[in-house]
């Protein structure tokens, strides 16, 4: 099976660049909360607010966030954006996570 091409864009936009952003998943997620309680008490989701790559999403329920880490672009906002210092945040295993086509 054959990767589509890439059409060439003289100019991309931001939506256009990170269509051609690639995730390797190695199946188990690379982020998380260290205490459970600590997002329950949360009352302003700064990981949700910041997360440029919806990631982290607030279902509504009052529980955790859900963390969808394959889309995960892996700037690091959540973790600094935490006032708790609750988040988990490690560098996906060698050979998987994000590869860039524009750096």
């Amino acid at each position: 099976m054959s990767t589509p091409k890439t059409p060439d864009i003289e100019t991309p936009s931001i939506e256009d660049r990170l269509y051609t952003n690639k995730y390797t998943d190695h199946e188990e997620s690379h982020l998380g909360v260290f205490e459970e309680q600590t997002c329950l008490d949360c009352e302003t989701y700064d990981c949700v607010s910041v997360c440029p790559a919806n990631v982290w999403r607030d279902e509504g329920d009052g529980d955790v966030p859900f963390i969808a880490y394959e889309n995960c672009l892996e700037c690091g906002s959540c973790r600094w954006a935490c006032p708790y210092d609750n988040v988990i945040w490690e560098n996906p295993p060698n050979g998987t996570g994000m590869t860039y086509r524009y750096g």
